[in-house]
């Protein structure tokens, strides 16, 4: 795991005691374990972890003046010091706009500002400290230094209603260690904190005219071209990965056994339309997408496309078709992964410790299987879906704007699914419900069902539509809980009522989509630590800011059209020059990822009840032992069960014995910080496994 940290005092050496280290309340001498120190005292910042030298930049304009970026960026180190200037007025918004995927460290005097992402999958904690505030860009590091507790409100939460920022907020599964919401930066001023937005908010009582469709998808296609333009011209230094011989084995094989990456460039192939696109993007675009500076065997190397054949489920040979046609283009060398029972969700449980917890955890030996047959650097999908179809809430924002005909064609398409003629009433019911609907009206329905326990599980297409057109849902795992986790939830939400006056600054459709992307990105994350491959970057380039920003300028009209996700990114795809595409590029592969969620459950039921057998969660209150393994049962034999709410209490289950199974900690000290924790959880009030 890759991170940086800091702090910032309330005055010039309250925390310092020279440029390598710093001291604590306690009197301890604290750094990080395994850190390079950027800029030292008074406000230090160090990065941790295995990051390449040319992902680290630090620039200055003279000695309290100087910004540091780590990750990919596509700024010049020319461009980095015209942003210092601009940032001593205190503007913000100019450090988000260059390509790539990146975390921006300005300091200007004894003010520090610390950039997150729009979609969240770079994001920024904090907490206070010393008398000042330390921040990171992981929040384990900050529960280490403050000897955090577990916040059980979150856990309760993050379970209930996932998709819900009022229910969120900003904490964190640690006691005290907050988050910047996406879109927002922390500014520091000699230890006080503030969060300040960067984007311009747009006003709900005047609706903004409707872009052109072609210039926003036009917008698009030249953010993601530029996107992943920007990872192939990014100089690779990258670590020697031939780790050394071994008898009868060649380079490949040596680090393919030793589950090293291949060095180059690598793509997804299979697992949808939006993977697909950036491996035909890397690979079209000029230059050698295969080969890295020092490591290649010439021009004309090609990009690695890795495509998943899962024999233990089956039903992909329309996909695997269509992948075997796009790789046949001569700058593709295509790669299958064949994947058995070992690698079906659940069926490999062991895994590192990762910053929070996520419904990945339970796939990521799934991805790692994957992921090991790919290149050093390579490209995902991910986020996609997100940032470009249309949340059915959007219907109601088409709604609030007297836009009603482009509702015609997403409801005739629903109801075709449904077979139904009633669903065109049902549907445009619900969305004109939600348009009238004031915020906090929504907040108090699912406070109250929480409170009730009434969950209806949402059937088929139309069903999930129904649902999703609400200001605010449950989570899929809600069911499971105990009434004393859902009524302290419940609470949570009714105070978050009354304190919204006027609600969020956006329609229930954008808001929704974006706490969805949130969500999704959070869990990427997870999934990037729990399936890393020593080596290998994963680049999501749909989270780009830049990407995020061109998605979100189109039209509402055009996100509900069915099929919209697949002809945007054919449109992308014509503009780069790519037009054979085989047929039924861009189908949705939903079904494929549900069967092998089935399965997994099916053959790993046994440690599945045997996880549950004296569960952690039911030490914290969260859930009884019998209830979810009874919904596991039930699961396995085939019942119609949301299994994505019991992958999230898997995974949560699986997260916390990480976490107390951890020993040592993310700073260097004195020995008290590194004692041995605690064995479990006391009813509602545990301690991290840090040492507190």
């Amino acid at each position: 795991m890759r991170w940086l940290v800091g702090w910032s005092s309330t005055a010039a050496g309250t925390a310092g005691t020279g440029s390598a280290g710093a001291v604590g309340h306690d009197g301890e001498s604290l750094q990080p374990v395994g850190s390079q120190l950027l800029w030292g005292d008074p406000d230090p910042l160090w990065a941790v972890g295995d990051w390449r030298p040319d992902e680290v930049r630090v620039v200055r304009s003279d000695g309290q003046t100087r910004i540091a970026v780590l990750g990919i960026c596509g700024a010049s180190d020319e461009e980095l010091r015209r942003a210092l200037f601009t940032a001593r007025g205190g503007a913000l918004r100019h450090l988000t706009t260059w390509s790539g995927s990146y975390t921006a460290v300005v300091q200007v005097g004894r003010r520090i500002t610390v950039c997150g992402d729009l979609a969240g999958a770079r994001p920024v904690f904090h907490t206070p400290w010393a008398g000042g505030t330390a921040y990171a860009t992981a929040a384990l590091p900050l529960a280490d230094l403050v000897e955090a507790n577990l916040d059980f409100g979150h856990l309760a939460a993050l379970l209930a209603a996932p998709d819900v920022p009022a229910a969120l907020r900003d904490t964190t599964p640690y006691d005290g260690v907050r988050r910047v919401p996406p879109g927002h930066a922390l500014v520091l001023r000699a230890g006080a904190r503030e969060i300040a937005g960067y984007e311009p908010v747009a006003s709900l009582a005047v609706a903004a005219p409707p872009a052109d469709p072609d210039r926003a998808v036009d917008a698009v296609r030249d953010a993601l071209v530029e996107a992943v333009r920007t990872r192939l011209a990014a100089p690779r230094h990258v670590p020697d990965l031939d780790p050394g011989p071994v008898p009868g084995m060649g380079p490949a094989e040596r680090r393919a056994a030793r589950g090293m990456p291949v060095p180059g460039i690598g793509a997804d192939l299979s697992g949808g339309p939006a993977s697909g696109t950036l491996a035909l993007l890397a690979a079209g675009l000029p230059g050698r997408p295969g080969t890295l500076l020092g490591h290649g065997t010439g021009a004309g190397e090609r990009l690695s496309a890795v495509t998943f054949n899962d024999l233990a489920v089956g039903g992909r040979e329309a996909e695997l078709e269509r992948a075997g046609t796009l790789a046949a283009n001569p700058r593709l060398h295509h790669v299958v992964v064949t994947g058995g029972e070992e690698t079906l969700p659940y069926a490999d449980l062991d895994g590192p410790l990762t910053d929070e917890p996520g419904p990945s955890l339970v796939t990521a030996a799934r991805h790692r299987a994957r992921l090991a047959a790919g290149s050093a650097d390579h490209f995902t999908g991910h986020g996609a879906r997100q940032v470009l179809d249309a949340h059915p809430a959007r219907l109601a924002d088409l709604l609030m704007d007297r836009r009603r005909r482009h509702l015609v064609r997403p409801v005739a398409a629903l109801a075709r699914a449904d077979g139904s003629v009633m669903v065109p009433a049902r549907v445009y019911g619900a969305a004109r419900r939600l348009a009238r609907m004031p915020y906090r009206a929504g907040l108090e329905v699912l406070a109250e069902g929480l409170m009730r326990r009434r969950f209806d599980e949402p059937k088929g297409a139309v069903g999930a539509s129904l649902a999703a057109l609400t200001w605010a849902g449950p989570g899929p795992a809600a069911r499971w809980l105990t009434g004393e986790a859902l009524a302290e939830v419940s609470v949570l939400l009714q105070g978050a009522a009354d304190r919204s006056a006027t609600g969020p600054d956006r329609r229930p459709g954008d808001h929704r989509a974006r706490a969805a992307l949130a969500r999704h990105a959070a869990d990427l994350r997870v999934l990037e630590q729990a399936a890393e491959i020593r080596s290998q970057r994963l680049h999501a380039p749909f989270l780009d800011n830049q990407v995020v920003r061109a998605c979100r300028d189109l039209p509402e009209a055009l996100r509900v059209q069915p099929g919209a996700r697949a002809a945007i990114l054919r449109t992308v795809l014509e503009g780069a020059g790519v037009t054979d595409l085989p047929p039924g590029w861009g189908a949705p592969s939903h079904a494929t990822s549900a069967a092998a969620a089935r399965a997994g459950l099916r053959l790993s039921a046994d440690p599945l009840l045997e996880l549950f057998s004296t569960p952690l969660l039911a030490d914290a209150g969260l859930v009884e032992a019998r209830v979810v393994r009874k919904a596991v049962r039930a699961a396995a034999a085939g019942e119609p069960l949301p299994l994505d709410g019991l992958a999230e209490l898997i995974s949560l289950e699986l997260w916390l014995r990480r976490l107390l199974a951890r020993r040592g900690t993310c700073w260097t000290g004195t020995p008290a910080r590194a004692r041995a924790v605690p064995s479990g959880i006391p009813p509602r009030r545990g301690a991290l496994a840090s040492g507190a």
